[in-house]
């Protein structure tokens, strides 16, 4: 287990402290398995390979397992799926390989002490596409990961380029969820300038941005149509583009001429019903506008643990007007454990 302490991986001090009572939700008197399917962790040891150490709000991720577990149980949590944000996209090949053997090993370790409580999401190294379909498999079936975590680009290349097909094909033959998460300090660090000064806004809009522009990518380059059975999870609601997607239907109806390449076999807007997306919106009328755009079936609970946006995350999905109980059991849980293969 060496390699692993003092981190929101660490398997040190296993067994929560004594404290608040588990917490445990209902739903119309019926007992929710609720999953969290946006929460994150870090290795110690693997930052450093990149020549630097984790500082600042990455950092963060370095929970301890005993808080891990009482924030948990204190909010509602019954499983947490965990993921390491990417990091890694400028390693060589060989830099990039041991990383992730020593990220997705140390997961692994911790999903097996605490089966009932985590499932991880596999790192791979994207920038080598042929080591990333490597890593995902080994990772799914070896190891027990139940999908990828990746950034929504790499080096500034799209998603959608098609250097990257032989993992979405592998994605799609695994039927592995593929969590993207915008990558920090900022998603679109060509805009460095300009979201400069106070707010945060690096992460207040650059983060939400950057996944709006994988997102449209992967629509209007065709990806989802070549790849219909893949399962991606956006983080934070999927950014902007739920709360605007009708101006990309318009915008072809508009300009036809820039709608032509790759002749999408839907609407834009139809996408949103292939995709999924975590409940981290903040407010009921945002989440309630998510449900409207893309159907409670695409949304799955996320808190972005232990980065502190929220802490209450099951009482935003219960206290949210409009939702039936239906609706309400598969945004706690039900939909993330059938995708995610967690045991009722």
């Amino acid at each position: 287990m060496a390699g692993i302490l003092f981190t929101g991986c660490s398997l040190a001090s296993a067994a929560p402290q004594a404290g608040a009572p588990r917490r445990q939700v209902r739903v119309g008197g019926r007992l929710v398995k609720t999953v969290d399917v946006h929460a994150h962790c870090l290795i110690p040891g693997a930052i450093e390979m990149m020549g630097r150490k984790a500082t600042g709000n990455e950092a963060l991720a370095g929970v301890s397992l005993n808080d891990r577990l009482r924030a948990m149980d204190q909010q509602g949590i019954d499983v947490q799926a965990i993921s390491i944000n990417a990091f890694w996209y400028a390693a060589d090949r060989d830099v990039a390989r041991k990383i992730i053997v020593l990220q997705n090993e140390k997961l692994a370790e911790l999903c097996a002490t605490h089966p009932e409580r985590f499932v991880g999401y596999a790192s791979v190294a994207l920038q080598h596409p042929d080591m990333a379909v490597e890593q995902l498999e080994v990772g799914m079936k070896k190891l027990g990961l139940r999908g990828a975590a990746i950034g929504g680009n790499v080096n500034g290349e799209e998603l959608s380029s098609p250097r990257f097909a032989p993992f979405w094909a592998k994605a799609q033959e695994l039927g592995a969820l593929i969590f993207l998460h915008p990558q920090a300090p900022s998603g679109v660090p060509e805009l460095g300038k300009r979201l400069q000064g106070n707010g945060f806004l690096s992460n207040v809009i650059g983060n939400p941005l950057e996944t709006t522009i994988a997102l449209s990518h992967l629509i209007f380059e065709g990806t989802l149509d070549r790849f219909p059975r893949l399962r991606i999870c956006a983080a934070h609601g999927g950014g902007y583009l739920p709360s605007y997607a009708g101006r990309s239907d318009q915008g072809c109806l508009t300009f036809p001429e820039n709608c032509v390449k790759g002749a999408l076999k839907k609407r834009p807007t139809e996408y949103l019903r292939q995709l999924y997306f975590d409940s981290l919106v903040f407010t009921p009328e945002a989440l309630r506008h998510l449900v409207a755009e893309c159907g409670a079936s695409q949304i799955m609970m996320g808190t972005d643990y232990p980065y502190p946006w929220t802490r209450t995350s099951v009482d935003h999905i219960l206290g949210t007007p409009g939702l039936n109980e239906a609706e309400r059991l598969a945004i706690l849980g039900r939909t993330a454990a059938a995708l995610l293969k967690i045991p009722a």
